[in-house]
């Protein structure tokens, strides 16, 4: 029970530092192209939290078993460069006894990685789209930023010069809107010195007030234009066509996929039931890979680990494309790829015991 609360402790250490620098470089990566996405004013930064949280399950799914990976073969040729297995095995521990070590704590990792491929993740997309779709189909003052042109569908584009102090009114709006394709349909150009959006919670639509300002409308070809001088206009603004499809196979619940049976559908399932067998397969592979010569040092195996968990997930993931393409059977599917990795942990694990842990 010592040994393996100690050789457990020291792969979930190592593991959780691992995970730790990854997901700070994944979410990172994220945070920067969802920011320059709020400075272009496609949402307002006050949601950036949320998408951040909602993509989280997302990261940890992929990051997880990458990171127990590299936990074994650090934690491990960490001791092996101590010496301190060659004295396990003196005191009498076989390799299968250090086999069964390894996997226990191996079964926690994918216990997690499968509540957020199976649960978590598809949760954690779905309100993510509704959130991303709910602030691109309406115009909102939260969203503006001074300065920029923004376009928000059906052809409008709008700009203001800035704030008021309490933060409620536009000022200078300006608010650019086409016709359509006819020739004979007017373009409307509507300039106003103050503006702000009101909803009616009945009907919960949303208007745009203008105060004081003028519109006009050019029909191309003519060389007349419509001339409207107001103190109060109210702009109806309608919902942006520009939608994603929210019944995608990767919003859809693990149940439902299996009772679609559609190829793209079984795909995704694929994909969410293998990836916590994947974590099991990694810790096959990674306990013989760990075994280093204390001269070599414990980052002589680490390169080629890493090449070999990138040869995984991409066949993986092109295993994955072809049953959603219908180009591969369902009934094959993704489970070939698992099959010939555990294999190769299973020889691996073989060779080293045959050559003895020494």
């Amino acid at each position: 029970m010592i040994l393996f609360r100690y050789l457990t402790r020291e792969v979930l250490l190592t593991m959780s530092a691992v995970a730790g620098v990854l997901l700070l470089v994944v979410m990172g990566g994220r945070f920067i192209r969802y920011f320059g996405k709020a400075a272009e004013g496609d949402f307002p930064v006050t949601v950036l939290g949320n998408l951040m949280l909602y993509h989280l399950p997302g990261f940890m799914e992929l990051v997880l078993p990458l990171a127990f990976f590299l936990g074994i073969l650090l934690a491990y040729g960490q001791l092996y460069m101590n010496s301190e297995i060659t004295v396990m095995v003196a005191c009498g521990v076989s390799p299968a006894k250090l086999l069964q070590i390894t996997l226990l704590p191996s079964l926690l990792v994918a216990l997690l990685v499968g509540a957020c491929s199976i649960w978590l993740t598809p949760w954690g997309s779905m309100l993510n789209e509704e959130v991303i779709q709910e602030q691109r189909s309406r115009l909102d003052a939260s969203i503006l930023a001074p300065g920029r042109f923004q376009n928000f569908g059906q052809g409008r584009t709008a700009y203001i010069s800035g704030f008021s102090r309490d933060g409620q009114q536009m000022e200078n709006v300006f608010v650019h809107q086409l016709g359509g394709r006819g020739e004979e349909v007017p373009n409307y150009v509507t300039r106003a010195e103050q503006g702000h959006q009101e909803r009616r919670d009945k009907t919960g639509s949303r208007f745009l007030v203008l105060e004081s300002g003028d519109r006009f409308g050019v029909t191309p070809g003519e060389h007349q234009a419509e001339h409207l001088a107001f103190e109060r206009y109210t702009i109806r603004l309608g919902v942006s066509d520009d939608r994603r499809e929210l019944d995608a196979a990767e919003f859809q619940s693990t149940a439902s996929l299996w009772q679609s049976g559609e190829p793209e559908a079984m795909a995704q399932w694929q994909w969410r039931m293998g990836v916590p067998l994947m974590v099991f397969v990694l810790g096959l592979i990674a306990q013989p890979l760990s075994r280093v010569n204390p001269r070599q040092g414990r980052f002589a195996k680490l390169l080629p680990a890493v090449f070999l968990y990138v040869a995984y997930l991409s066949l993986l993931l092109a295993a994955v494309d072809a049953v959603g393409n219908a180009t591969l059977p369902v009934a094959i599917g993704v489970w070939p790829v698992h099959g010939g990795f555990l294999a190769l942990g299973l020889g691996l694990l073989w060779r080293s015991q045959r050559k003895g842990m020494r």
